[in-house]
């Protein structure tokens, strides 16, 4: 998740990255339509500039990590993450009752 509050809703971002791709030869340049485009919706250029990328990216038509494969690699480094610390507290439990164990008198 990212660090800043989203502020545009998904139909918001989906709406204007179609209006980029559909505009953009009505403007001597893509970024041209980005820079219409984006003052009309109340974002930075850059901002929108990213979402199309994004949607490029997930469209096949630009290299990169699709956004499905970047949630999922997250998810998965989350977990890994997750079961190291469970792993690790285990390994101490374990350690930590194996001395109890030996330093307990010895009955018969």
């Amino acid at each position: 998740m990212s660090k800043t509050t989203n502020k545009f809703a998904p139909e918001v971002r989906t709406r204007a990255v179609r209006m980029v791709l559909d505009h953009e030869a009505d403007h001597p340049s893509r970024w041209a339509a980005i820079v219409s485009i984006s003052e009309k919706i109340g974002c930075v250029p850059q901002t929108l500039f990213e979402w199309v990328k994004k949607a490029e990216v997930d469209s096949g038509k630009r290299a990169g990590v699709p956004t499905e494969m970047a949630d999922r690699l997250k998810a998965l480094e989350r977990e890994n993450r997750e079961l190291r610390q469970a792993n690790e507290i285990l390994r101490k439990a374990s350690a930590y009752f194996a001395q109890a164990e030996l330093d307990r008198p010895f009955k018969r």
